[in-house]
């Protein structure tokens, strides 16, 4: 047999060549129409990979891992530097009423009979120690009133540990409580009987939790009506939420779980591993759903992992109407929208093995000047969701799904197909994004209009033309004592 002419073989070998690049074209033009990013794709072929021969088993879990790293990179944990944002050591006290009553406590047992014998303006204050508390709940049923709240707090951040062996710790059910200063921590062997420090139900509304340091539960914080009340109108501001292990349990993990309520607002908080070990494994930072309007997510620092890293399951930063709710738990008893008129802005979420924001039965939502780092990016979907995206960073894509209608104006976003092949042009724009380290490469990404609505993350002198998401200078969010 004769070998082909020269010709031939370059002929050959031009055609081959135009049908790869065809092919790689057609597969990159896919992808970016698709949206699917690796740290999404990877877990489904290893899930449609289980249970057939060991060969297309261990290339599932390939698959995984390979598309894992060139998404995400270094998984290793990572050291936070201390922070503005989250629980202060000397924070600024609220205003108190003159006539305030001030209740010292030095016994758990003391601590729940005051907290369920409080009256208007009475100020609980914990002596410094550490409180065990376990057997019931601690019922927090007196009103408040609006110039006389009834606070609970320790004088000093950090002089104060409640430890909670119980499945709800405060129980609020009446307005106007205000909790501050504490260090609260589940401490329960079986994660499933430690569900909340806060439950805030019903008629308890104007509720506030400021500069509080919550540890190991599942819902930090839950928000729920009685299908008559609902706890409008209140503020988690400045506190540190966190767990020191994947929680071991089915239960939903989300450290703001707020079902049906409107009108609160949710700000400066660290909110970091909330990894959930059981059932579907997927899990919040924090969410608003149950047909509520009106909150507010804004200048929050969202670690999906930052200690625990590399779980199997899938974590969510931020979401307006999360996994969706039951009718019977909706406020309007139907749930058509799980979210209106709600707000995420200024937040910088990261390290998040499934989207950083997720947009779900949500309309007129907003999500503005948010900066989403080693997430799959910005999801809004269904068709009653609908959502103004502006201004924000994006390591990775912004999309429409089953038929939402997104507004989306002057964002800078990454490319799915990049992600792919381990190029990632929004995370470089930082020294060293996979360790924390935030500063500018060079000179930051601005918009090209300026925005006077623009609310920055991070203290220090702001442009009038904003840079892209949520903060001017990283720096301006670090304490000086770091």
């Amino acid at each position: 047999m004769r070998p082909l002419p020269a010709i031939w073989l370059k002929r050959l070998f031009q055609a081959a060549t135009a049908v790869i690049v065809l092919a790689l074209a057609m597969m990159a033009f896919a992808i970016e129409r698709l949206a699917i990013s690796p740290r999404s794709l990877g877990p489904y072929l290893e899930r449609r990979a289980e249970g057939h021969n060991p060969l297309i088993v261990g290339f599932g879990k390939w698959a995984n891992r390979t598309l894992t790293v060139f998404d995400r990179g270094d998984q290793a944990p990572f050291s936070l530097p201390t922070l503005h944002i989250g629980a202060q050591p000397m924070p600024a006290g609220l205003p108190q009423a003159a006539a305030a009553r001030v209740v010292l406590v030095d016994s758990a047992a003391a601590a729940s009979t005051a907290i369920g014998q409080a009256r208007s303006g009475d100020i609980i204050t914990f002596l410094p120690g550490t409180y065990r508390f376990s057997g019931s709940r601690i019922s927090a049923s007196q009103p408040g009133a609006a110039d006389n709240p009834i606070t609970v707090r320790a004088r000093q951040p950090g002089s104060v540990k409640l430890e909670f062996d119980l499945e709800e710790g405060f129980h609020v059910t009446a307005p106007f409580w205000l909790f501050e200063n504490l260090t609260i921590s589940g401490a329960c062997s079986d994660h499933s009987k430690c569900e909340h420090a806060f439950h805030v139900v019903a008629k308890a509304t104007n509720f506030v939790a400021r500069n509080n340091v919550i540890t190991d539960f599942n819902a930090h914080f839950k928000i729920n009506g009685d299908g008559t009340y609902y706890p409008d109108h209140g503020l988690i501001d400045s506190n540190t939420l966190t767990n020191t292990g994947i929680r071991n349990t089915a239960n939903p993990v989300t450290p703001i779980d707020l079902v049906g309520a409107s009108n609160w607002r949710i700000q400066r908080n660290l909110i970091s591993d909330f990894i959930k070990g059981q059932g579907n494994r997927i899990s919040y930072g924090g969410f608003a759903k149950g047909a509520g309007s009106g909150n507010r997510f804004e200048r929050n620092i969202v670690l999906c992992e930052n200690l625990l890293r590399g779980a199997p399951g899938q974590r969510v930063g931020l979401s307006l109407g999360g996994g969706g709710t039951g009718a019977a738990f909706c406020r309007d008893q139907r749930c058509i929208t799980e979210q209106e008129r709600g707000i995420i802005q200024s937040n910088l979420i990261a390290s998040c093995s499934d989207d950083g924001i997720y947009i779900n039965r949500a309309a007129a939502s907003r999500i503005v000047h948010n900066s989403v780092l080693d997430t799959g990016g910005i999801t809004v979907r269904f068709t009653t969701s609908s959502a103004d995206v502006e201004g924000n960073l994006v390591d990775g894509v912004i999309r429409s799904r089953d038929d939402s209608v997104v507004r989306a104006a002057d964002n800078m976003s990454a490319s799915t197909t990049g992600s792919y092949l381990g190029w990632h042009r929004i995370r470089n724009l930082y020294r060293q994004a996979d360790k924390f380290d935030l500063a500018w490469q060079q000179e930051p990404p601005r918009r090209a209009i300026a925005d006077e609505r623009a609310l920055p993350l991070c203290t220090g002198p702001a442009s009038p033309v904003p840079v892209y998401g949520a903060f001017e200078d990283f720096a301006g969010c670090l304490r000086a004592d770091r």
